[in-house]
């Protein structure tokens, strides 16, 4: 199997657990009994009425014992899983698991089949070319997409704060309660708003996760990359298949560190196409090592040849 499907599984695997975590009790928020709820257990901070009453000092210090491990010490833990991740990979979660890459993706896709561009404002340069054929199939699927991907969301999304059985039994009565209501209606708009208008700008400005990833993953010293094989640069045939792949607008020839950059791979399988399975250019790297990143260093009256021919496109 190519990359291409390796990614598309973690992807779809990713949401159904997304989806399935609130049904299945493993994480979520009962609004109605005010009890945050993990693999099926009530999370409590461990002390019973005695401790408040008791004023002495061995009773203080078991209650900030007990809240700095049940309360700071986990959101510590929580809030560091996304710079870890982006100091070791990068922002390879963007690329491989993110729900809301993957309805941009999606979003990105069917625009491209009907407009014949990725965005809805403008063609870019790395837009790729497509075929006009079976227009009236992607309108439908456009349609429905716009229709019922967003209240699966906001149903599912909802499910983390109400038990999910309570909005289900709400939905066959068809009687709402307005917490109900309003987390399904504003999930739905956000999901609709930000895969219409917003695409991967939130991606690049606005997700928290992301920027966290971005930044980490800039200044580790061995973050994954995708990096081309400068030695072989006279291989490449100018296709600009690994450009038009990408749907963040990286350009992957100059071998740099763009933070905009998923780690998605999708440079890799478009270069493997043109060359041959295998025989592409491009290849995920942990660090860096100076035979790849030498363009980065030089002066434009200091590149080498193969750093040129990397970088032609840039300068016409």
């Amino acid at each position: 199997m190519g990359i291409t499907v390796y990614r598309r599984t973690t992807q779809i695997a990713f949401i159904l657990l997304v989806f399935l975590m609130p049904v299945l009790n493993i994480f979520r928020y009962d609004t109605a009994t005010k009890e945050l709820i993990i693999f099926g257990q009530v999370w409590s901070l461990g002390l019973k009425e005695a401790f408040y009453a008791d004023h002495s000092m061995r009773a203080a210090g078991h209650v900030a014992l007990q809240f700095f491990l049940k309360a700071i010490l986990p959101w510590i833990v929580f809030l560091a899983i996304f710079p870890l991740l982006g100091f070791l990979t990068g922002r390879f979660f963007c690329g491989w698991f993110c729900p809301e890459g993957t309805l941009f993706e999606l979003a990105d896709n069917l625009t491209l089949k009907l407009l014949g561009r990725r965005s809805l404002f403008n063609k870019r340069p790395n837009d790729p070319e497509v075929s006009g054929e079976r227009e009236l199939l992607y309108i439908v699927i456009a349609l429905m997409s716009m229709a019922v991907l967003p209240l699966i969301g906001g149903v599912a999304l909802t499910g983390y704060l109400v038990a999910p059985k309570t909005i289900w039994a709400q939905i066959m009565s068809w009687d709402f309660t307005f917490g109900v209501k309003a987390g399904i209606i504003g999930v739905s708009i956000y999901m609709l708003v930000t895969s219409i208008l917003v695409r991967h700008s939130l991606c690049k400005y606005i997700c928290a996760a992301g920027l966290m990833q971005m930044l980490f993953g800039w200044v580790s010293p061995v973050s994954l990359r995708v990096r081309m094989d400068l030695s072989r640069a006279d291989e490449c045939t100018n296709c600009r298949g690994c450009e038009k792949a990408c749907f963040m607008n990286v350009l992957p020839r100059m071998n740099k560190r763009d933070i905009s950059c998923v780690n998605c791979g999708a440079c890799v399988a478009a270069c493997n196409k043109e060359l041959g399975a295998g025989k592409g250019l491009f290849h995920f790297q942990s660090g860096e090592k100076k035979t790849v990143t030498e363009c980065e260093n030089m002066s434009d009256n200091a590149l080498s040849e193969h750093c040129k021919k990397t970088a032609i496109h840039l300068r016409t």
